[in-house]
């Protein structure tokens, strides 16, 4: 998150102050070559920020730019008054006023991928800002270049005119809605979808559906994905050939809220979830993004939804053990489905000369009570595996780089990493190559053991039944067993890594829990049979679509939701 903070911060100065620069030079000096140098490399700090800072308002910056621009361009012709000029100049602040108040109505707009329709106002309207910026370097170029002032006006019509076919668009759109919704609406209807997948989350976080699309698409019913946020709509899209719907607002949801849905899944606990819970007809189920013992999957706002997918009788168990109070007819064990491709490991492997270790340190999480990540003491791990002949995956958490020193950690141990390989030859994996080429079931597979923070990865990694090592990263000490019951089959690597010795011979050579884990693995994740272990959940699911009436869909009061304190 600091992380986030110092790029945007860092953008936002770097536009605003070039762009005064870039004005005071043009506008106050005759260095008219550098002040239209300065007002490019504004506008490229600008589109940087379009980039940080998707919702960024440089409506103050645009009108410097564009002022001391034409100031600029005048003074380059030396010609008095100069029409053509006048006209690009009137056209320019028009654009400069009109690009954020039609992106903003663009963004209010529903967008479809995966549908026999074209959205087209919504995208044009998104990339206008990016346009104005283009627009305003060129004439910047043609200025410094003493290009007729025509040339510059042609331009400017040009992308006045895209500007005014989308704000025509929009216009007609609010003014006369079509009977029933629109082109969306329509395309929806005939899909006739049977349930959606409803998701909001911050960007980067689209890794919480992919993992379920595959099974989604298994259970053999049409549905839709709908997204709340502009950023998760392309990648998520790129994902599966499902219709994908942009809802930015409740109306929009209205409409590709077609009346042959019946359920309503959902991945996370996203605040924007409670306004496709209002839909009573519907029945809302709760699948989670990954099974841990970590604080939020035992989220009291759990109870709201009418069904809840767990992997195994731990997870309830879990809500048990933290206060929250759900009647045992919400749940439903369904196992981990995306296991399903782990191999298997039901003989014990001890003392292996040169063991290929995974090793997933968590990130920072949104509060302090969700910080378990062992990246402090990381570089202490990884050396003791490496002493130890190790092959070492490296696989991090997408949201590490949003802590500064997160960030300065993991590159420490890739550079140990790629130091020991370069000496030994040894194939550690580490960013992309751990991480994107790779997928957590082909780095499970490959490994022989697991060294993990408090996550959903030791789940996964229970399924096949080789040993782990958990970080205590929360000092809890004798008690962490208790609050993290996943770690009483794992060897625990206290805080300060003082034990790292003990924990790896008991992971790599001796492994007295083993008898341990499979009792365990039967409570985390389901006693299902090895082939076919995905059935359960596409069961469970089609059971919830067949159950399901199909009713008109109207918003409806639910009972407010009472935590246990």
């Amino acid at each position: 998150m600091r992380g986030d903070l110092v790029r945007k911060l860092t953008a936002r100065v770097a536009t605003t102050g070039l762009a005064v620069l870039a004005f005071c030079v043009l506008a106050l000096t005759g260095a008219t070559g550098w002040g239209l140098a300065l007002a490019v490399a504004a506008l490229a700090a600008a589109g940087w920020e379009r980039r940080v800072r998707p919702a960024a308002d440089s409506t103050a910056e645009s009108v410097l730019l564009a002022a001391g621009i034409l100031i600029g361009y005048a003074r380059r012709l030396d010609a008095g008054f100069d029409p053509a000029l006048a006209a690009t100049a009137l056209v320019l602040l028009g654009l400069v006023l009109l690009v954020g108040p039609l992106r903003q109505a663009g963004d209010l707009e529903i967008r479809a991928a995966n549908l026999p329709v074209r959205s087209w106002t919504p995208l044009v309207a998104a990339r206008l800002g990016d346009a104005l910026l283009v627009l305003l370097a060129a004439v910047a170029a043609l200025a410094a270049l003493v290009a007729p002032a025509a040339v510059a006006l042609a331009l400017a019509l040009v992308v006045g005119a895209g500007a005014g076919a989308v704000a025509a668009d929009l216009a007609r759109r609010r003014l006369r809605p079509g009977a029933g919704g629109g082109a969306v609406a329509a395309a929806l209807r005939a899909h006739r979808p049977e349930f959606l997948l409803h998701f909001s989350a911050p960007p980067g976080s689209e890794y919480q559906v992919t993992m379920w699309l595959p099974y989604l698409e298994r259970i053999g019913r049409p549905f839709v994905v709908m997204v709340r946020e502009p950023e998760l709509f392309a990648p998520i899209a790129a994902a599966t050939t499902a219709p994908v719907v942009y809802c930015p607002t409740t109306k929009t949801m209205d409409e590709a809220l077609v009346p042959s849905l019946k359920v309503a899944f959902y991945v996370n606990h996203g605040a924007k979830n409670s306004h496709c819970i209002r839909f009573g007809q519907l029945t809302h189920v709760q699948l989670h993004h990954g099974d841990s013992d970590k604080a939020p999957s035992a989220n009291p706002v759990s109870a709201i939804f009418d069904r809840i997918f767990v992997a195994g009788p731990a997870a309830i168990e879990r809500y048990a053990r933290a206060g929250v109070e759900i009647p045992a007819e919400k749940f439903v064990v369904v196992g981990r489905p995306q296991v399903e491709s782990i191999e298997v490991r039901r003989e014990q492997v001890t003392a292996l000369a040169h063991p290929t270790v995974l090793y997933t340190p968590t990130w920072t999480g949104h509060n302090a009570d969700a910080n378990y990540c062992s990246l402090p003491v990381g570089e202490a791990i990884v050396r003791g595996l490496l002493a130890r002949g190790a092959t070492v995956i490296l696989r991090a958490h997408p949201y590490t780089g949003q802590n500064p020193a997160s960030a300065r950690q993991l590159a420490r141990l890739t550079e140990l990493l790629a130091a020991d390989r370069a000496r030994t030859g040894r194939q550690h994996l580490w960013g992309a190559a751990a991480g994107r080429d790779l997928s957590l079931v082909e780095c499970v597979n490959r490994s022989d053991a697991l060294v993990s923070d408090v996550s959903g990865v030791i789940s996964d990694y229970l399924y096949s039944g080789k040993p782990y090592a958990v970080t205590d990263m929360v000092g809890e000490g004798d008690r962490f067993a208790q609050r993290f019951p996943l770690a009483a089959s794992g060897y625990v690597l206290r805080r300060d890594a003082g034990n790292l010795d003990e924990v790896l011979g008991d992971l790599l050579d001796a492994d007295p829990r083993a008898a341990a884990r499979w009792v365990t693995r039967a409570r985390y994740l389901g006693d299902f049979p090895q082939h076919g272990y995905a059935e359960a959940f596409l069961a469970a699911a089609r059971r919830e679509l067949d159950a399901a009436g199909v009713a008109p869909l109207a918003p409806a009061p639910r009972t407010p939701l009472t935590p246990t304190p």
